[in-house]
Formats: C-alpha cells, sequence, structure tokens
C-alpha cells in the first residue's frame, strides 16, 4: 500500500516537472550532468568498458571524449522523456521530423504492413510519439513491460498520447494477426538485451559477440511486412530527425537470420558515425555465448 502510494507520488511529481518550460530543464539537466558523472559516477565503469570493448582502435583520450559527450546526452534525454508526459503535439512535431514520410504513403498505398526498427538511440520515445503523425493507420509499438504496474501503465499512458498504441513483446505477434487486414505499422527497439532464459542467438555488433532478440525477424516474415530502419539524428539539443530506410520488401524470401544480421550491422554503423547517441550505461553484455546450453 505504502509503496503503491509513493509510486503514485512519484508520477505526480514527473508531471510537474514536466510542465516546466524547456530551457529551465535543460538547465537542470546542465545541474544533473557533473552530479552523474563526476560525483556519483554513475555506471560510468559499464559505459567506459562498454566503449573500449567496442572501439578497441581507439585511445583512452577518445574514449573519455565520447563518454563525456554519451553523459551530457543522457541527461538531455532524461528531461526530454520526462517532457514526454506533457509535451504539446505542436512541440513534437516541430522537435522531431521525419524527412522522408513518403515512404509510409507509397507502402500503404501498396497495402502493405510495416515493421520500423531502432535501437537505443538519440530520443526513440520522442520518435515514437511522431511517428503517428505520418500514417492513418494504425501504429503500434512493442514495450518491455515494467515490474511496476502502476509505473507501466504510466508510461504506455504517455506513448498513446498522440496515437501510438503500446503493445507488450510477448502480445506483440497476436495483436499483428488480429490487424492483419488493416496494414498496420510497428516498431520495435533491435537491440533489447533477451533473458538469460531467451538466450539463442548470437551475432557480431561492435566488435563483441552479442545476444539479440529474433523477435524483428520473425514478425517480419509471418507478415510479410516491409521492414525499414530509422535513422535519427540530433540536429542541436532538444530537436531531432530520422530517416526510413527499406532493408528487405519482402521477407518470406529471406534466409534464417537475415533481417536480424542486417538491422543490427544497419544500427552499427549509425553507432559508428555518432556513438554518443547510443544508451552505453545499458549491461548489453552482460550474457556471452557460454552462457548458451545449445549455441547455433
Amino acid at each position: 500500500m505504502l509503496k503503491n502510494l509513493s509510486q503514485r507520488i512519484g508520477i505526480f511529481l514527473l508531471y510537474l516537472f514536466s510542465l516546466l518550460p524547456f530551457w529551465v530543464m535543460y538547465a537542470v539537466a546542465d545541474l544533473l550532468y557533473p552530479l552523474l558523472y563526476y560525483v556519483f559516477h554513475y555506471r560510468r565503469r559499464v559505459v567506459y568498458q562498454n566503449l573500449k570493448n567496442s572501439f578497441p582502435e581507439k585511445s583512452d583520450r577518445e574514449i573519455h571524449e565520447i563518454q563525456r559527450k554519451f553523459y551530457r546526452h543522457l541527461c538531455d534525454l532524461i528531461v526530454e522523456t520526462i517532457k514526454s508526459v506533457s509535451i504539446s503535439e505542436k512541440q513534437i512535431r516541430r522537435r522531431v521530423i521525419l524527412t522522408n514520410p513518403e515512404v509510409i504513403t507509397n507502402y500503404h498505398a501498396q497495402g502493405r504492413s510495416l515493421v520500423a526498427i531502432g535501437g537505443h538511440y538519440c530520443n526513440w520515445e520522442w520518435a515514437g510519439q511522431n511517428f503517428p503523425f505520418y500514417t492513418e493507420n494504425k501504429f503500434l509499438i512493442v514495450y518491455k513491460p515494467l515490474t511496476s504496474a502502476i509505473f507501466d501503465r504510466f508510461f504506455q499512458q504517455v506513448r498513446a498520447r498522440f496515437g501510438t498504441v503500446p503493445v507488450a513483446m510477448n502480445k506483440a505477434m497476436r495483436e499483428l494477426v488480429k490487424l492483419r487486414n488493416e496494414q498496420p505499422a510497428i516498431a520495435l527497439l533491435g537491440d533489447q538485451t533477451p533473458s538469460r532464459e531467451e538466450l539463442d542467438y548470437f551475432t557480431d555488433f561492435l566488435n563483441q559477440k552479442t545476444p539479440v532478440f529474433l523477435g524483428v525477424e520473425k514478425i517480419a516474415r509471418a507478415t510479410n511486412s516491409v521492414v525499414l530502419y530509422y535513422d535519427m539524428k540530433k540536429v542541436k539539443r532538444g530537436y531531432y530527425t530520422y530517416t526510413l530506410y527499406t532493408l528487405f520488401e519482402d521477407p518470406k524470401q529471406t534466409k534464417e537470420y537475415e533481417i536480424t544480421k542486417a538491422h543490427v550491422k544497419f544500427l552499427e554503423n549509425i553507432i559508428n558515425r555518432e556513438p554518443q547517441y547510443w544508451l552505453w550505461s545499458h549491461r548489453r553484455w552482460k550474457f556471452k555465448p557460454e552462457h548458451v546450453k545449445y549455441k547455433r
């Protein structure tokens, strides 16, 4: 009971904070940066090791420079995610722009469903809120349910503010089957980390053997949806663009793991371009191939 009350109070405080103007929120982000980086050392070892393993060719000086830039972006990301709670449609349209919306229009005109893949890069939450503005069809976004039911419901409501339909990972296929005649679009983050029980496929990613969910591939092949990757860029503080690239138009004709390898490689190229915008604080490599009883 007390835990539920504290969570509800926390949500109320998040809402109040989200009402602050952007300049105030970014001032808070500027104050948060030295606290996370220099005072509390928030996951600094994790971030440093992830960067060092991913870019063995870079010097320590280069690694630390990327690390500092990452923490500055992370602080922006934190306040921007909170701002999602109350941001207006006008603001989200102005601050996030899809450069080639005709890709969606053309495929839907052909009666095709879409699977859009992204990663924990730039501001994926704002991209999810912005995408429905470019399609009249249903737009679903796959998410991992939070352990707190109260916070899970809250963030579902936030993501659904502008028409996005949040769908739990284990219900995504069932929901797509129900909507198969409506040519929906569905977005997934292709760099989620599987749990130990879900480890069944590893591929090369950023110079390391990396476990990858096969959900993207399974959904695309089962529904024969066009596979797109959305490449997001940070134009300046609080402003982003994203561009859609077609990976596969006929997924049913692909070989096993072909889609998975392609979207992982696409993300790798994006990260190599501007590494500071990926979520390096995530323990992405906590599982190794030896943790899988039957390796492929």
